[in-house]
């Protein structure tokens, strides 16, 4: 991209922000897309016609985008201290920062973060403009909120609203972090496909194009949010089915049929939904070398498994421990199955992946029973307790074994090892140890 157009661009947005403008946001954060018309990416790029002052402000409508300056975001970030840095992609390194009043009237005191370009990196400005372009138009619950940008000099940043929970890649596969639980798992679930289907359905289809678990962010209530659209696109216009691009994303997520032809389309978006649906169900990441031979891919390893109701166990996360209900767990899977379709045809589209999650959200059905640890007491012998423990798995479940993933290679410790009773562990260690119920007499 050259000096020139770069200076066009840069004298385009910063008229668009200094324009006043009395509209506001809806109380839901999602613009009514019949009263503007959206400046698309393709937009900028014309050089044979130019848009207007108007033209862009009405479709900037609302966005309240800030325009700050370098030196309001070293303050932000503490001159962007080491200690701020939350992660770093493709794009760059991420920062940790807080504004407010002082910093920029009017601005609600807020934590955010704070993305910079790396100038040597693979994603140059051409990303950079797509996350103004996209984001500084589109407004969603379940679209992460850009609050501003800076183009100064050399510097390309743009500031978000701090997700605290960060990514689902972190939440989901990170070690030493707690399992989450099977509602929690559809919740995100449900609001990444709302977010997917509001981009699907706007006045001019945007086609996400990277849709991983590592750009869905969650804020303290597990809402998530899809960011990073460095990648995204316009969809098809008038009469064209799809839109030719050069294949981009990310392995073990991308679309069979983009790969081979590199034609992209909403039905994309809904293959790449599919990995992130099965990884939220399994555990599992979608690419994986340490995993041998053909389980290295979550999709090869999963499509069969996907159409086997029997082998449901195989395929849910088993750190769930069976706490799920082994109805809505079958639904879910089937969705995720017709989701990972070869083709795109038979795919369902986000507005009917929505209505499907929706059903699953408190999905009234009995939970597979937990495997209990009950902690015997010295006298009594080992097949007594066996005898016991089977009674009382019997009592909350009639099929004990089904449902309950890797129930088999939990380690029974000897007797002489577990003195302590569960009601004395209770009391030292408080809420933070569930007590299970205790043998019947």
């Amino acid at each position: 991209m050259t000096s020139k157009k770069l200076m066009r661009l840069k004298s385009i947005i910063t008229s668009c922000y200094k324009t006043e403008n009395p509209s506001s946001e809806s109380k839901n954060e999602v613009q009514n897309n019949n009263s503007f018309q959206r400046l698309s990416l393709s937009d900028v790029s014309k050089h044979s016609s130019p848009l207007s002052i108007d033209d862009i402000s009405n479709s900037f409508a609302g966005s309240k985008l800030h325009a700050f300056t370098f030196a309001e975001l070293r303050v932000m970030t503490s001159n962007f201290s080491r200690s701020n840095l939350l992660g770093e992609g493709g794009f760059g390194p991420v920062y940790k920062g807080f504004v407010d009043d002082k910093i920029r009237p009017g601005l609600e005191a807020q934590s955010v973060a704070v993305k910079s370009l790396n100038l040597d990196g693979m994603q140059g400005h051409k990303e950079w403009m797509a996350e103004i372009i996209f984001l500084g138009q589109l407004r969603h619950p379940h679209l992460v909120k850009l609050i501003g940008y800076c183009w100064e000099e050399e510097e390309r940043l743009l500031v978000y609203e701090y997700m605290a929970r960060g990514s689902l890649e972190n939440q989901l596969f990170r070690r030493y972090t707690a399992t989450l639980p099977w509602s929690t798992r559809m919740k995100i679930a449900l609001g990444a496909a709302k977010g997917l289907a509001f981009l699907h359905e706007t006045d001019k289809p945007v086609i996400y194009r990277d849709f991983k678990s590592s750009n869905i962010l969650l804020d303290s209530d597990y809402t998530a949010k899809i960011s990073d659209f460095g990648l995204a696109k316009d969809g098809p216009e008038g009469e064209e089915t799809h839109v030719t691009t050069r294949v981009m994303g990310t392995q073990g997520y991308a679309a069979p049929e983009y790969i081979m032809t590199g034609h992209l389309t909403t039905m994309s978006d809904v293959y790449s939904f599919g990995v992130v649906l099965l990884e939220l169900l399994t555990g599992k990441r979608s690419m994986d070398n340490i995993r041998p031979g053909r389980e290295k891919s979550l999709v090869e390893w999963a499509r069969p498994l996907l159409r086997d109701p029997q082998k449901l166990n195989r395929v849910i996360d088993p750190r769930l421990e069976g706490q799920f209900p082994s109805k809505g767990a079958q639904k879910a899977i089937a969705l995720a199955y017709k989701c990972l379709s070869h083709q795109p045809k038979p795919r369902p589209a986000m507005s009917d992946v929505v209505k499907i999650l929706e059903l699953l959200q408190g999905y009234d059905d009995s939970f597979s029973g937990p495997f209990v640890y009950v902690v015997p007491k010295e006298t009594e012998s080992r097949e007594c307790f066996t005898k016991e423990r089977l009674k009382c798995e019997g009592d909350r479940d009639e099929s004990p074994r089904r449902n309950r993933p890797g129930w088999r290679h939990r380690i029974h410790l000897p007797l002489s090892l577990v003195p302590n009773s569960d009601p004395a562990l209770h009391e030292k260690f408080g809420g933070g140890l569930a007590s299970p119920k205790r043998p019947r007499k």
